[in-house]
């Protein structure tokens, strides 16, 4: 099978990845981080911790590892009219997981992006301004952790 894209030549910006380290514990985080999605205009439908199912599966001993499943319904409406396709996406996701004790990292990609990139979103100004929209929410989401890793390092 190949890809419509060569994922070695993209830049991470092409699809939308940000990080931050946020130097606290991890259950802290996870209240961080969902307190700065609602702040920017996500809710959080859907969240789980694949480290917790995991350990008691198959007894992983995975580190902890948290999965916030945000969303903003009116830009998942627009996406919907435009594709019903990104579903299978949805909803974007905000990764925590533990680097070491204290020390947590998070995790996005953009799954606007990925679907233009894939050819499942059309390449229009529609899927443009959902682009836009949510990659200024996702950035505001991101200043305000890096902020607050600031602040806390202070």
């Amino acid at each position: 099978m190949s890809l419509p894209i060569d994922p070695a030549t993209l830049d991470p910006e092409e699809y939308g990845e940000k990080q931050a380290l946020l130097e606290m514990e991890h259950e802290e985080a996870i209240e961080h981080v969902r307190g700065v999605c609602e702040e920017c205009g996500f809710g959080i439908p859907v969240e789980f911790s694949p480290s917790e199912l995991l350990n008691e599966k198959v007894d992983a001993d995975r580190d902890p590892y948290y999965v916030l499943g945000a969303c903003n319904p009116e830009i998942a409406d627009q996406a919907l009219d435009e594709t019903m396709t990104i579903g299978g996406l949805f909803p974007c996701n905000m990764i925590i997981w533990e680097e070491a004790p204290g020390h947590q990292r998070v995790y996005h990609v953009s799954i606007m992006k990925i679907a233009r990139l894939l050819g499942m979103a059309p390449d229009n100004d529609a899927w443009d301004d959902i682009i836009d929209t949510t990659g200024d929410l996702t950035e505001e989401a991101f200043e305000r952790l890096d902020a607050a890793e600031t602040e806390a390092s202070d």
